[in-house]
């Protein structure tokens, strides 16, 4: 079962909404807040432009099927399956490898991050339910077509949380996206404070910019994209 809320005495909320960076900016930015932050970190953020994005061991091919001739497409560094971008709240979580929460086995780590959001929309309003531990795993496909154990809910069955996960030696980095249900404006607020007994605003002087620029070379090449 997950864990009792809140999981963590203390994190800082990054609210970059207004700041719509591009499908591999976007990848870019929460791996390097990974590879920096000593904190447990909330990120919520916009995109630039619709996009898709696609879990890392899933062929390029199957993203751009979905996407269209068009439309940009990026490999995710975490897991999942194909998530299209653009109208959805997009939320990581990052936990550096010294907080418990970062050795927590992937299907409780995933369950209890998604009950966090679950309670929070529920206090909105909002009715959902969490797919049970036992539910079969999906392989490939749309995300949002296919609920893995942990994911999320409307009462008429349809999907409307997913996330991919990663683990390093930096810690943990959990990529989530919630679409298709009116969210208020103070949700990221209120998430964090699911998620998080005390809360403090990101210090906007601790984004690792460099790192990001650097990274986001690597998630636009060709070699990325489609690796297998």
């Amino acid at each position: 079962m997950p864990s009792p809320l809140p999981i963590f005495s203390s994190l800082d909320l990054l609210d970059d909404r207004s700041h719509p960076r591009g499908p591999a900016a976007n990848m870019a930015a929460d791996e390097a807040l990974l590879l920096s932050v000593l904190r447990p970190t909330l990120r919520v953020y916009s995109w630039s432009e619709p996009a898709v994005s696609f879990g890392y061991f899933i062929p390029a091919a199957d993203a751009r099927a979905v996407a269209g001739p068009s439309q940009p497409i990026v490999r995710r560094w975490t897991g999942g399956g194909i998530v299209s971008h653009g109208t959805d709240f997009t939320w990581s979580l990052i936990v550096p490898r010294s907080h418990p929460a970062a050795s927590l086995n992937p299907p409780l780590s995933y369950a209890t991050f998604h009950k966090a959001l679950a309670t929070v929309l529920l206090s909105s309003g909002i009715a959902v339910t969490q797919v049970p531990p036992d539910a079969p795993v999906p392989t490939t496909g749309c995300c949002l077509d296919f609920p893995a154990p942990g994911d999320l809910l409307s009462p008429n069955g349809r999907k409307i949380a997913g996330a991919g996960q990663r683990r390093s030696r930096h810690g943990l980095l959990h990529q989530g996206t919630l679409n298709g249900v009116p969210l208020p404006d103070d949700f990221p607020s209120r998430l964090a404070a699911a998620l998080a007994a005390e809360c403090r605003t990101f210090p906007a002087d601790a984004f690792p910019f460099s790192l990001c620029a650097d990274l986001t070379a690597r998630y636009q090449s060709p070699d990325w994209l489609g690796k297998r």
